[in-house]
């Protein structure tokens, strides 16, 4: 059975912080290979101004390209509509049922897991891969494998903060990810 680990998310715009978590799970719990999920539309509100689900995956694309073991998932953009994580993995699960699936997540959507969609049901068609974030507790009743990572407090809001005051992003985003956000205009730059 493959081992695909799953790391969802806005990456409005991708940072080192998702490579670095999708690396590092992807060795430590000897995944077959870690995909970046973009959400179509996520079930809280986007910001003005954000990027659409198009470029963000773009961004993605760019930002994995020579990663071993990275890739990226169109699924949730080429779907549509709310990104809910039942029903992508519930879909994922009948697509794919040689797959066992592990889903990542950091220590604040741990916290928030009783919140989320269907967390019952989803909670028996996936592992849960929690790691660690700064200043979130990361405990919960549900069954969860705890991955120790190096700690980097790094998020996709800084980095937009960082473009619209024409702060530095350098080392924080990749190059390519970069030159594609001054190309589109994003974020303010």
């Amino acid at each position: 059975m493959k081992k695909v680990g799953i790391l969802g998310g806005t990456f409005n715009p991708p940072h080192i912080g998702h490579l670095l978590v999708a690396n590092e799970v992807r060795h430590k719990l000897n995944l077959d290979e870690v995909r970046l999920m973009p959400t179509a539309v996520p079930p809280h509100k986007t910001a003005p101004g954000d990027a659409t689900a198009t470029q963000r995956l773009h961004m993605v694309e760019m930002a994995v390209a020579g990663i071993d073991g990275l890739v990226v998932s169109p699924f949730e953009v080429e779907r549509g509509g709310i990104s809910y994580t039942y029903d992508t993995m519930e879909q994922l699960k009948t697509l794919e049922p040689n797959n066992d699936f592990y889903f990542i997540i950091g220590g604040d959507m741990i916290d928030l897991l009783p919140e989320w969609h269907r967390i019952e049901e989803l909670a028996t068609l996936i592992h849960f891969v929690g790691v660690g974030r700064p200043g979130t507790i990361g405990e919960t009743d549900y069954p969860i494998i705890h991955v120790d990572i190096p700690q980097i407090d790094l998020s996709s809001t800084l980095i937009r903060q960082r473009f619209a005051h024409k702060g530095t992003i350098q080392l924080l985003i990749p190059p390519t990810v970069e030159a594609f956000i001054r190309e589109e205009g994003l974020y303010g730059c």
